[in-house]
């Protein structure tokens, strides 16, 4: 079985983008696959000087095994940071030796209050990801007004979203 890590692609706590990817985990999972989520507000508050350039903690070693090295299939659900995706993720994306993404596969979300639903921040992440030989999954799903699609409790209420994130995830299972 393939294993899936969804990277819940920022810092900021209690975040749209962190329930988005806790939706995308949740139906994943009754679907009988193994997911894992990475919440990036469990990386090292000192991932800029701690964990590049040949220094490694033993414990972000563990944490590349464990959401990076061991599998084979990422999702990543990135909110629009100043008309692209967030510097954490790609200072997480440069911290992991390019060797552990190559020929993996990768589907992407962007999520926005505004209407474009990170559409610029996901092609911006597309090239980075195809720079490191990760094959992208062609449906990338943009979603608007997040905080209008999704409440707390994890209930999609717009009825096209709902669809859209299904046929999104059912295909890149396929893929």
């Amino acid at each position: 079985m393939e294993k899936i890590t969804i990277l819940s692609s920022t810092n900021r706590p209690n975040s749209l983008t962190h329930r988005v990817s806790l939706y995308y985990t949740r139906f994943l999972q009754s679907e009988g696959l193994e997911v894992k989520l990475l919440d990036f507000t469990q990386l090292p508050t000192t991932i800029a000087f701690s964990e590049l350039y040949g220094q490694r903690s033993s414990a972000y070693s563990e944490l590349i095994e464990t959401y990076v090295s061991s599998v084979s299939k990422f999702i990543f659900i990135s909110p629009e940071y100043n008309g692209s995706f967030p510097g954490i993720l790609k200072l997480f994306l440069d911290s992991v030796p390019p060797r552990e993404w190559t020929h993996k596969k990768a589907c992407l979300t962007g999520v926005s209050e505004g209407r474009a639903g990170n559409l610029r921040g996901m092609d911006h992440l597309n090239g980075v990801l195809q720079y490191l030989k990760v094959n992208v999954y062609h449906n990338k799903l943009p979603i608007s007004a997040v905080s209008k699609v999704i409440t707390p409790d994890l209930e999609v209420v717009n009825p096209e979203s709902k669809a859209a994130i299904e046929q999104q995830l059912k295909g890149f299972i396929a893929f």
